[in-house]
């Protein structure tokens, strides 16, 4: 569930959100009656609209008002994927992009937003389901991170994916079944895959992948947090660009 602290609630408030291009992430409704401007305004935004029981409206409402109808806002907006490519464009350098397959944690978001602008890195892709959203949570973990690093969010991951093979990117996905992440090549433009929490990459994106990538376990815990490993990631092709001056 999305934080209550961008909870926007009843017809008026989110329909004038909507107009007024406020960034939305997420809406819920319990019916369509009266609410067709508002579900042709999210719609023509492609914003993520979810049907729940009035129980469960009124429940998230928390004895609010709410008509029917619940918007969550985002704490900053997002940007095209096309505004990522054109970030390195801008730098004359090859692409480096952070890929979210699934991060649901609000903390391990914010996490790899800040460790991927610290590294350098152009931007961040998330889908629209099953993944956190811009929240108070994760701007606060970023540390303000998401004011600096441009996040996109995607409806299609695996077609995203291929968008960025056409551009020349080499995709690493992050799987224990990989090659040691210190022996792996990152030379190129790299898009690097952190998988989810508790499982990893999907399976259709891991089959997308140019490289499987892993770190090496030596104790009895077999996995790390999703946002330390991605750092440790990041960092190896920090090193390798210093290397390579490229």
């Amino acid at each position: 569930m999305p934080e209550k602290e961008n909870m926007i609630i009843g017809k008026n408030p989110v329909r004038e959100a909507l107009r007024s291009e406020q960034p939305i992430d997420m809406i819920y409704i319990n019916h369509a009656n009266g609410l067709g401007e508002i579900m042709k305004l999210a719609k023509e935004k492609n914003i993520v609209i979810k049907t729940v029981s009035e129980q469960k409206l009124s429940q998230i409402a928390e004895g609010g008002v709410h008509q029917g109808v619940i918007a969550f806002g985002a704490c900053a907006g997002y940007v095209t994927v096309d505004d990522l490519l054109a970030v390195s464009q801008k730098k004359g350098t090859k692409p480096f992009l952070i890929i979210c397959d699934e991060i649901e944690d609000p903390h391990n978001l914010g996490a790899i937003i800040r460790t991927a602008e610290t590294a350098g890195a152009d931007g961040v892709i998330i889908p629209k389901r099953r993944s956190a959203m811009l929240t108070p949570t994760v701007y606060k973990t970023s540390a303000g991170a998401v004011n600096w690093l441009p996040v996109a969010r995607v409806s299609n991951l695996g077609a995203t994916i291929d968008r960025l093979k056409k551009e020349n990117i080499w995709i690493y996905g992050t799987d224990m079944n990989g090659s040691v992440y210190t022996e792996t090549d990152f030379g190129g433009a790299v898009a690097l895959v952190i998988g989810s929490e508790g499982f990893g990459m999907s399976r259709l994106i891991k089959e997308k992948c140019d490289f499987l990538v892993k770190l090496p376990m030596f104790g009895k815990i077999t996995s790390l947090n999703a946002s330390v490993a991605a750092g440790i990631f990041m960092y190896e092709v920090v090193r390798q660009k210093m290397l390579t001056g490229k």
